[in-house]
């Protein structure tokens, strides 16, 4: 499916490749060039759809926070780049409004994602492997939460999949539901302040905006570091002890 963006004066040709296509191949190499050019694609939705943007960003950080089949979504990039988008003279886009929106995007989908945890949680962490889920991935953050305990609430927010299957572990394990919403407050106004903010304080800046893919690739090896580092120590750990 074909879908036309208006974007300074043209029209971008986006394609949605269907997901039961044989070539996933493509539909990867799709989902890199919006991540990586996604102030282009956000521009260009902005301008064709208006307010709509509004709605259509709230969607995203809540399918990424709410649903663990969506750990796919690139919620960090697409905060910053929302906030560089805020930044430019003329824009309607707010500021403020974008937070309080995805702050209650974010709020509202870790609190779903809690609660379907706590009603079908042990049945799906028991499952094998199928198309929509990973086991793996909900192992490795139930890894994490034993680690960190609560605190994983506000870690997970920033380092992606992570933040996906975090508040599903947690409705899982013994944690309060009152203790669960505090953790899921601080963790979103975090998350979607710091990233919004950078966008919109740094993306106006002309060599920030010349190299956006740039910035892009930095905020996601920034994100992803973390759990690359626990691995790097875990393994030294193990090695050590042999």
């Amino acid at each position: 499916m074909d879908i036309l963006l208006f974007h300074q004066g043209r029209y971008l040709r986006t394609r949605f490749v269907h997901l039961t296509e044989r070539d996933s191949m493509q539909n990867i190499q799709h989902m890199i060039d919006y991540i990586l050019h996604i102030d282009v694609y956000l521009n260009a939705f902005v301008s064709t759809y208006g307010f709509w943007t509004y709605l259509a960003l709230f969607a995203v950080i809540f399918c990424e926070t709410g649903l663990i089949v969506t750990p796919f979504l690139p919620g960090d990039s697409l905060l910053f780049a929302a906030g560089s988008i805020a930044a430019q003279p003329g824009n309607p886009m707010n500021i403020m409004l974008l937070f309080v929106l995805l702050f209650m995007a974010s709020i509202l989908g870790n609190q779903v994602n809690f609660l379907v945890g706590r009603a079908i949680g042990p049945r799906v962490f028991t499952a094998k492997r199928s198309w929509l889920l990973n086991p793996k991935h909900l192992h490795d953050t139930h890894a994490f939460y034993e680690k960190h305990g609560g605190k994983t609430i506000i870690l997970a927010r920033f380092i992606p999949i992570i933040r996906t299957f975090a508040p599903f572990i947690a409705g899982i394990g013994s944690m309060r539901s009152l203790h669960f919403t505090l953790f899921n407050l601080i963790s979103g106004i975090l998350w979607i302040g710091s990233l919004l903010s950078l966008g919109y304080y740094l993306g106006s800046i002309p060599l920030i905006k010349e190299n956006f893919s740039l910035v892009i690739y930095a905020v996601i090896a920034i994100s992803i570091l973390p759990p690359i580092i626990a691995l790097i120590s875990k393994k030294s750990t193990s090695s050590i002890k042999k």
